[in-house]
């Protein structure tokens, strides 16, 4: 959609808007419909070619808006999930389908999805304890838990720790920044020799700091041989899943108990919308339930029904699967994959020029749309070269630390960028490192 288009849809959405207020009286309070009828009026899976946008507001009215908000708020997320689930290859056990004992809810962000990953494990493995030595409390259980992620995690897996009161332990992570099985295991062993219980276990897929891949093949098996739970966090990188071509970078997520990525960080969806899925729903639920008076309904032990406000930290929660619907729609599973194609394409244009660059080394492997990269030197002499990046404001890059290297990293990020683009912003990077290695010889 161009700028003129969105202009005239826009307006159109006003009049929308608009005739809606003032002909709302004319509108039933409560519908008629009945829970489960939705999923029957609209296609199992994504479609692969767009749809017109006449046709998804259409099927607005038509579809939505007699069960507005609810249960449209709720069946069309079960549904959205299950669309997006099958466009990753995701295992059956994750999807809700009609019968299945998982499904996928929408978060806010990857850091709530870990803190409840972890919350409703912490829930799990005490009455599973409890239900073995009903001596136990849940004091003396919670002092001795264990948790553990690679070196590389995010900050915001330490912090799920923190808010959840479980000791969380970082595994050293290998030589292309990914946790494997012998140091996992060696930290397993010498935690349980010292009377520790471990139960959870984060593998990230695409890290922050250099979109490295934590082995979920090897991670995998020995998470479930010991009883934890995995939560895989792909918050960055899962979107390139829905790619042929990056779909073995999944491989092992049979072995999970949760996983998570954000479509708002890389497939178009605005923010907030972080996809969430669980093989047993009941373990999301058998942690968060509370059923106060004011907010029971007749349909909560019908088993028609997800009450989503069970698998959430918030109670309240917005429409956000409408989003994912319509851009699922205007751009096809095909349209989707080309624009993380395009980017991962990019990403590899402008690391072939730093390898050109006898100034430059590139410091991981480039996989997906993130290029990290450095002058070859000292610490000093990059962190020089990124504030006066930074302070032109002509691009912006955001710096890590990889073990004692200071390092660079260029994403490719914006919806419109283009060659041109990444070419410009290399001309600007090589001038700016010429002015600071002139500054260092002077």
């Amino acid at each position: 959609m161009n700028t003129s288009e969105f202009r005239r849809r826009g307006k159109e959405m006003v009049d929308y808007v608009a005739n809606y207020m003032e002909g709302i009286e004319g509108r039933q309070v409560y519908p008629d419909v009945e829970p489960g009828y939705l999923r029957p009026l609209i296609p199992a899976t994504a479609p692969q070619e767009p749809d017109t946008f006449e046709d998804i507001i259409n099927d607005v009215e038509k579809i939505i808006m007699p069960g507005a908000a609810s249960p449209a708020c709720t069946e069309l997320e079960t549904v959205m999930m299950d669309w997006l689930g099958k466009m990753l290859e995701l295992p059956k056990a994750f999807l809700a389908e009609k019968a299945g004992e998982g499904g996928g809810v929408i978060q806010g962000s990857a850091s709530e999805a870990t803190l409840v990953a972890l919350l409703a494990a912490r829930t799990k493995v005490i009455h599973r304890l409890q239900a073995a030595s009903p001596e136990l409390t849940q004091a003396a259980i919670m002092e001795k838990l264990v948790a553990y992620s690679s070196d590389q995690a995010h900050s915001s897996v330490e912090r799920a720790g923190l808010i959840g009161g479980v000791k969380l332990k970082a595994i050293p992570s290998d030589g292309n920044f990914a946790m494997r099985a012998s140091a996992l295991q060696e930290a397993l062993e010498r935690d349980k020799a010292a009377g520790l219980i471990p139960f959870f276990v984060v593998a990230t897929l695409g890290t922050t700091t250099c979109c490295s891949f934590d082995s979920l093949l090897e991670v995998g098996p020995i998470c479930n041989k010991e009883d934890m739970w995995l939560h895989v966090d792909a918050a960055y990188a899962g979107s390139a899943f829905i790619c042929p071509e990056f779909r073995h970078l999944l491989n092992g997520v049979e072995f999970a108990d949760s996983f998570n990525f954000n479509p708002h960080k890389w497939l178009l969806v605005n923010f907030d919308c972080s996809a969430m899925w669980v093989k047993k729903r009941t373990d999301l639920t058998g942690a968060f339930r509370l059923d106060p008076t004011y907010l029971k309904h007749s349909h909560q032990d019908s088993g028609l029904i997800t009450d989503y406000r069970h698998w959430q930290i918030p109670l309240g929660r917005r429409f956000r699967s409408l989003k994912m619907w319509f851009v699922f729609r205007m751009y096809g599973v095909k349209g989707l994959q080309a624009y993380i194609r395009k980017h991962v394409q990019l990403s590899h244009e402008f690391e072939s020029l730093v390898r050109q660059d006898p100034r430059f080394e590139i410091c991981v492997e480039v996989i997906l749309g993130l290029v990290c990269f450095r002058l070859k030197g000292s610490n000093k002499v990059n962190e020089a070269l990124l504030q006066r990046i930074n302070s032109a404001k002509k691009i912006h890059l955001v710096p890590c630390h990889l073990r004692d290297k200071f390092v660079l990293r260029f994403a490719i990020c914006s919806r419109t960028v283009e060659s041109a683009h990444v070419q410009r912003a290399w001309e600007h990077i090589k001038e700016l490192a010429a002015d600071v290695l002139r500054a260092e010889r002077e």
